[in-house]
């Protein structure tokens, strides 16, 4: 899964601590540094281009000039904004902050469920469209995946390139099952049964590859649309149409909390 850099703003040091605890729980967050006002705040923004921010709108500290108008700057300054959370006790600012095109509205004390929520939706809002994986050589073989930012439609789905010596086989990334690491390459398992080999590591489809696709273990890479069972207490994924059992580990396991709620968010009943 594609990597969200974060910054966060705000006036209280205690504040900071407990949103960077909290999103140090998601494999997909990567912190970057905190500022607890307006001026040094727009300069990490500026410096560092995260995707993400947290921002404190109700500050305990006036003279911090936090505010909604932080946005104001931003949409002033730069012709792509970062994705921009709020994150504060006030209830009442979240009409206003929608107005300002805010992701999303989070309100202290933070929950862990309410990030898994947000990280979610990060992950469907990542835009990839081409991979293309090409230079393969005789007895050296590597890939280089190259990929377009385009709107990911139904009308464009993801298609994957691996190219050799002239040959192009294309894959329907929304079939493919999963991903499983073989030293330094990666075997791609299609719902047809077949199997593909790409000379790349997993981690490097890692760093490429969004929502459905989510990282489960250091060997694999499962596309959640393909599950039919999750199974905790034996830390397993079963695959539909298959007796297939992929495990997961508990260095992701906050990506299995993330399928678990994806699931639950969509046409759903539990009995």
């Amino acid at each position: 899964m594609k990597k969200h850099s974060y910054i966060i703003i705000d006036d209280d040091a205690e504040s900071i601590l407990k949103t960077q605890k909290i999103a140090d729980g998601f494999s997909e967050l990567t912190f970057i540094a905190s500022a607890s006002n307006f001026q040094d705040g727009l300069y990490l923004v500026l410096e560092y281009r995260p995707s993400v921010i947290f921002l404190e709108i109700a500050p305990k500290n006036l003279s911090s000039s936090l505010s909604l108008n932080f946005i104001s700057e931003l949409y002033r300054l730069l012709t792509v904004l970062p994705k921009v959370i709020i994150t504060t006790l006030k209830k009442d600012l979240a009409f206003e902050a929608i107005q300002f095109g805010v992701f999303d509205y989070l309100l202290k004390p933070l929950l862990h469920f309410d990030f898994l929520k947000m990280v979610l939706k990060l992950n469907k809002a990542q835009i990839e469209i081409g991979v293309e994986i090409v230079d393969f050589k005789e007895e050296n073989l590597t890939s280089i995946i190259s990929h377009t930012n385009v709107k990911h439609s139904s009308e464009e789905p993801l298609i994957i390139c691996i190219k050799s010596y002239g040959d192009y086989r294309y894959i329907n990334a929304a079939d493919i099952c999963y991903f499983q690491a073989d030293n330094n390459s990666t075997d791609i398992y299609i719902n047809s049964g077949e199997m593909i080999t790409a000379f790349k590591t997993l981690k490097h489809f890692e760093s490429l590859l969004s929502y459905p696709f989510f990282r489960i273990h250091n060997s694999y890479i499962i596309n959640r649309n393909y599950i039919s069972r999750i199974h905790s207490g034996n830390s397993v994924c079963y695959i539909k149409n298959s007796s297939k059992k992929i495990p997961f580990s508990k260095t992701y396991k906050s990506n299995i909390e993330l399928i678990i709620t994806d699931f639950s968010i969509g046409n759903y009943l539990e009995v």
